[in-house]
C-alpha cells in the first residue's frame, strides 16, 4: 500500500489543527456574526462549539477505530461500504476544495486595503504560490511553519484584547464586561441564532482536518489522533468565546459600516487607527499564509486516499520520492483552489456561505457512521459515546442546515447530484470496491 511518512507527534497534530483554525477566525465574520445574531455573539459562538463538540467526539471516536489519510471519507467507506464512502469524500472536498479558496481572497482583499493599486488577482497568484512551495517540502516543514503563525496570532490578538478591556473600562462600548453580548431577552430570536451559528461553524473548521494527518503519526498510537483534535476543539473554542465577549462588549458603541471589516472599525474606534493597521497586516500576512498551509495539505492528502482507492484518478496518490508528500494531489487540489479563488475574488460572503455546506455534510454522514458501525453493527453498550453522541451531532448539524442561505443550498444540492452520478459510474466500472486504502 502507498504510504505517508510518520514524522508528527501530539502536539504537531495540536498546532496544526490551531493554525488550521486561525486564532484570528473571528475576526473574519465579526460583523456579520454580531449583526445576525442581535448582538448575542457570545451565545452563537457557544452554540457553535457545543454543535462542534459532538462532531469531533465523533472523529476521535472514528480514528481510534481507523487510521487513514481520507478524514470522514475513510470513516464512512470503513462503516457503510465504497459508495457511502467516497459520497462523504465527495461532500467533505466541497469545504475542504473551497475553504483555501476563501482564504486566499481573505488575504487578498486585505492586501489590496493596505496597499492599493495592486488587483487581488495578484495577491492570490503569490499566496497560492508561497503555500504551495512550503507544503512541496513535506509536513515536518509545515508543522514549523505552524508553530510561529500560531504563537504571533496568540500574541498579536491576546495584546488587542487588554487594550480592548482597557478601551471598555474607560467608557466605551457597554463599559464593561457584561453578559451582553450572552443573552439579552430581548434580542433572542432562535431562528437568527442558528442562522449566526451557521456563519460561527466557519471559525471553527479544521479540527476535523487533524484526522486527515492519521497516517504520519510517530509510532501509529491513534488515541493521539483523538486527543488533538478535541484539544484543538476545545482551546479554540474558549479562546473564540474569550474574544467575542470583550468584542462583543465593545460593538455597540459603533455603526458597523462595512461587515466585512467590522473587526478593523472597531479597533480604529476603540484603540486607535494603528491597531486596526496591526490587525490588517496580521491578517493579510501571518494568517493569510499560515492558514492556508494547513489547509492546502489537509485536502491534498483527502484527494491522496481517495486516488489511492481509484475513487479519483489514482495518479493523485502518487508521493513525492524525496519529500514524502502527496505532490501530485497538492498540485491538482492548489490549481482548483486558485481557479475559485480567482473567480470569487468579488464574492467572498458567497464563497463562505458554500464552504460551510460542505463542511456540515460531511459533518452529518461522519455522525451516520459512528451510529451505523457502533450502534447498529457491533451492537456497543458504550450509550454516551456510541448511541448519544452521534445521535446529538445529527441533531445540530440539522438545525444549524436551516440557518444556511439559498445560495449555499443550490450549490450544495447540485455538488452532490454530481457526486451521485459520478459515483454511480464508479460502482458500474467496480471501481468503488477497490479497497487499497484501508
Amino acid at each position: 500500500m502507498v504510504a505517508l511518512k510518520r514524522s508528527l507527534t501530539y502536539w504537531d497534530l495540536v498546532l496544526y489543527g490551531l493554525a488550521y483554525i486561525a486564532p484570528f477566525a473571528p475576526l473574519s465574520t465579526l460583523g456579520f456574526v454580531w449583526i445576525e445574531s442581535n448582538g448575542l455573539i457570545v451565545l452563537a459562538y457557544l452554540l457553535g462549539g457545543v454543535c462542534m463538540f459532538f462532531t469531533a467526539k465523533s472523529y476521535a471516536i472514528m480514528t481510534e477505530e481507523l487510521a487513514t489519510a481520507g478524514s470522514v471519507y475513510g470513516f464512512a467507506r470503513f462503516a457503510r461500504g465504497p459508495f457511502m464512502g467516497f459520497i462523504a469524500g465527495w461532500m467533505i472536498l466541497l469545504d475542504y476544495l473551497l475553504i483555501p479558496a476563501f482564504v486566499y481572497v481573505l488575504m487578498a482583499v486585505a492586501l489590496e486595503t493596505l496597499i492599493p493599486g495592486v488587483d487581488r488577482s495578484v495577491w492570490i497568484l503569490l499566496l497560492v504560490g508561497i503555500t504551495t512551495g512550503v507544503n512541496w517540502f513535506g509536513i515536518t516543514v509545515t508543522s514549523r511553519a505552524n508553530f510561529v503563525s500560531v504563537a504571533l496570532q496568540f500574541v498579536i490578538l491576546g495584546g488587542f484584547l487588554i487594550l480592548g478591556v482597557f478601551a471598555l473600562y474607560a467608557g466605551k462600548g457597554t463599559g464593561a464586561l457584561t453578559l451582553r453580548p450572552l443573552f439579552t431577552h430581548s434580542a433572542f430570536d432562535a431562528g437568527k441564532i442558528f442562522s449566526a451559528t451557521s456563519i460561527c461553524v466557519m471559525s471553527f473548521l479544521g479540527f476535523d482536518a487533524v484526522s486527515t494527518l492519521a497516517e504520519e503519526v510517530v509510532g501509529g498510537d491513534r488515541k493521539v489522533v483523538g486527543r488533538a483534535i478535541i484539544a484543538v476543539l476545545v482551546i479554540s473554542a474558549l479562546f473564540f468565546v474569550l474574544v467575542t465577549w470583550v468584542l462583543g462588549n465593545l460593538l455597540p458603541g459603533i455603526t458597523i459600516k462595512d461587515p466585512a471589516a467590522a473587526a478593523y472599525e472597531l479597533a480604529q474606534w476603540a484603540v486607535g487607527p494603528w491597531a486596526a493597521m496591526v490587525l490588517a497586516w496580521a491578517f493579510a500576512t501571518i494568517v493569510g499564509v499560515s492558514n492556508a498551509l494547513p489547509m492546502q495539505a489537509g485536502v491534498a492528502r483527502v484527494v491522496f486516499a481517495m486516488g489511492r482507492d481509484r475513487q479519483l484518478p489514482s495518479i493523485l496518490a502518487r508521493i513525492h520520492p524525496r519529500y514524502h508528500t502527496p505532490y501530485v494531489g497538492m498540485l491538482a487540489t492548489a490549481a482548483l483552489s486558485l481557479a475559485v479563488a480567482l473567480y470569487m475574488k468579488n464574492r467572498l460572503d458567497d464563497l463562505a456561505s458554500v464552504v460551510n455546506f460542505g463542511a456540515l455534510s460531511g459533518f452529518m454522514l461522519l455522525h451516520i457512521s459512528v451510529l451505523a458501525y457502533f450502534a447498529v453493527k457491533t451492537r456497543s453498550r458504550a450509550w454516551l459515546q456510541h448511541w448519544l453522541v452521534p445521535a446529538c451531532g445529527i441533531i445540530v448539524v440539522g438545525a444549524i442546515f436551516t440557518g444556511m442561505s439559498a445560495l449555499a443550498a443550490k450549490v450544495g444540492i447540485t455538488w452532490l447530484a454530481v457526486g451521485l452520478i459520478y459515483g454511480a459510474v464508479l460502482k458500474r466500472q467496480r471501481r468503488e470496491e477497490l479497497h487499497a486504502g484501508i
